[in-house]
């Protein structure tokens, strides 16, 4: 079956130009963008309830962007004034450049992973005397906590936001020859708005092991899988998919 159109459950970028553009362009491809998920911010206050003090810990854990905003949102709503020895440990680099939106930083305070989950992790049990305080949504991976616990080191999770569900009822009648999914929250969401949802001839596309699990439990194929040995990105995994369909 030729693939004619694409839905990204991503936001759509605008006018930022993207690897999706170029893919559909590559292909003639109708391309739209729609999120299934939306992040619901948790009030300050709500955290101050919890007993949580950011001036208790020594150390913030970042592994995403979204994490940084939240955080920082937190900050800037209960007017706490960081001290200047807090150290952040992000997941990778651009996590730790994008932390200069919100504060000037030293780069002896500032330490990440060289691009892989292992390298993340070893960096924080360089640090393991580090009182660590852990920003994250209702839902996310155990690796960090569960790595956290096994090596004994101090720190508490703390949920500054939370992952739900987007209205997607608009979608009902319409028709993507490819869906490209990101989280187990993208499938959660898929069955929340259509809970009688039907692969039938609709090719899925699911990055990433939890997202490919999540397919599975749920009944689905996953027809392109990414990463993979040859295919290392969620757009070259659809262009070699794209090709091959594309070729009957």
């Amino acid at each position: 079956m030729k693939i004619k159109s694409i839905l990204v459950s991503q936001p759509d970028p605008g006018d930022k130009r993207t690897i999706y553009h170029t893919l559909a362009e590559k292909f003639n491809l109708k391309l739209d963008y729609r999120p299934f998920i939306e992040l619901e911010s948790i009030p300050g206050k709500e955290l101050r309830k919890q007993k949580i003090n950011i001036l208790d810990y020594s150390a913030i854990i970042f592994n995403s962007r979204n994490a940084v905003d939240n955080f920082f949102r937190v900050v800037e709503e209960l007017k706490v004034d960081l001290p200047i020895t807090m150290k952040y440990f992000c997941f990778n680099e651009g996590i730790s450049l994008y932390i200069q939106k919100y504060t000037v930083l030293r780069k002896r305070k500032v330490f990440y992973g060289k691009g892989s989950e292992k390298e993340f992790l070893a960096e924080i049990k360089k640090h393991h005397d580090e009182h660590y305080l852990f920003p994250c949504s209702d839902i996310r991976k155990a690796t960090i906590p569960d790595f956290l616990i096994e090596n004994n080191i101090k720190h508490q999770e703390a949920i500054f936001y939370k992952t739900v569900t987007s209205d997607l009822s608009d979608l009902a009648d319409v028709y993507y020859d490819i869906i490209v999914f990101f989280s187990p929250a993208d499938i959660k969401s898929l069955f929340d708005n259509f809970p009688d949802f039907k692969q039938n001839n609709t090719n899925i596309a699911g990055f990433g092991r939890t997202t490919d699990l999540a397919i599975l439990e749920a009944g689905l194929v996953n027809n392109i899988k990414a990463p993979t040995p040859d295919c290392p990105s969620m757009v070259s995994a659809l262009e070699k998919f794209i090709l091959a369909s594309n070729k009957n």
